[in-house]
């Protein structure tokens, strides 16, 4: 009788955990997972995702986990990206900007930056068609086209800043950067905020370059997950994590076809391709100068009020 028991109590207790394992999220195995939902965001020189497009790099490699298939998402709007994050329809954003994680976290949603895409602050431009205008101050009263709450207003702000002046000194237009490009070009704008080919188009075309963000942005973009599939499915973020190593390992190693990649997907010359891409550090890393990049663009979206109350920074990475 007492081994009857003992049995039966053996199998009621392996049954329970057998339950309570099928049932806890942070039990959820990777297999379970078809698969998974990127963003594809190639602008303004993101030649990494065109690279590991091309390749099928992270479909490869989450093969592993028996994921099927990876998904790519269009969406390049920093809102609708984090938005989309959050209801669960993408599981990583490959190139989201810093300020659209920090609003995003500052709205109480689950987000976590787990590795670095970009830097480049050199790519970041203001561009007029007025010369004179050679400092903040010549700013004053002017109209100038841009996309709001981005690096590029980020940018616009440092600039008025370093001459002792507002955004209430201009008058600033929120434009996405194809529509400012033509308001500066139809004359509708004195200045345009720019970046990537746009910048290198305008520049070309003979307009005049009032700053670029050296010195003023760092430009940081950033790769994020939500702290609940991280939870549930770290072998996938891991997995991920080498993936995005093997497109940079591929860059490093073939610099000639990665140039000729991206400027037939942009077209582009190539030489141009390559004289931009001097002016990014695609280096996935993590750095304590990062962290401190993104702690200065919080103050920025707090002193414009596109936030109310600080965010953690340091609690909003994954090292």
């Amino acid at each position: 009788m007492k081994a009857k028991k003992t049995m039966s109590l053996l199998l009621t207790a392996a049954i329970t955990l057998s339950s309570l394992t099928m049932s806890s999220p942070s039990m959820v195995m990777a297999e379970e997972l078809d698969s998974i939902a990127v963003t594809y965001v190639t602008s303004p020189l993101n030649v990494p995702s065109i690279v590991e497009k091309n390749h099928s790099i992270f479909a490869e490699n989450m093969k592993d986990l028996g994921i099927e298939s990876v998904e790519y998402s269009d969406l390049t709007s920093g809102a609708d990206q984090t938005q989309a994050l959050a209801s669960g329809d993408i599981q990583f954003l490959y190139a989201v900007g810093a300020t659209s994680v920090i609003l995003s976290a500052a709205n109480g949603a689950d987000i976590k930056i787990i590795s670095m895409y970009s830097r480049s602050p050199k790519a970041f431009c203001l561009f007029s068609n007025d010369e004179s205008i050679a400092s903040p101050a010549d700013l004053k009263g002017k109209t100038i086209a841009g996309p709001q709450g981005t690096i590029l207003h980020e940018l616009l702000v440092a600039y008025l800043a370093s001459g002792d002046m507002t955004i209430d000194d201009v008058n600033f237009v929120n434009t996405t950067i194809p529509d400012a490009m033509a308001a500066l070009s139809g004359g509708s704008a004195d200045c345009a905020l720019l970046a990537g080919a746009a910048a290198y188009n305008t520049a070309s075309g003979g307009a005049h370059l009032v700053t670029n963000g050296e010195g003023l942005v760092e430009a940081t973009i950033a790769c994020a997950t939500t702290n609940k599939f991280y939870t549930e499915h770290q072998d996938v973020v891991d997995k991920f994590l080498e993936a995005q190593k093997e497109v940079l390992d591929y860059m490093d190693e073939n610099p000639d076809e990665a140039m000729e990649e991206a400027a037939e997907f942009l077209d582009l010359e190539v030489d141009a391709v390559k004289e931009m891409y001097e002016y990014y550090d695609f280096d996935m890393t993590i750095k304590d100068s990062d962290i401190e990049a993104m702690k200065s663009t919080m103050e920025f979206m707090l002193d414009t009020e596109m936030i109310e109350e600080e965010v953690d920074i340091e609690e909003l990475v994954i090292r």
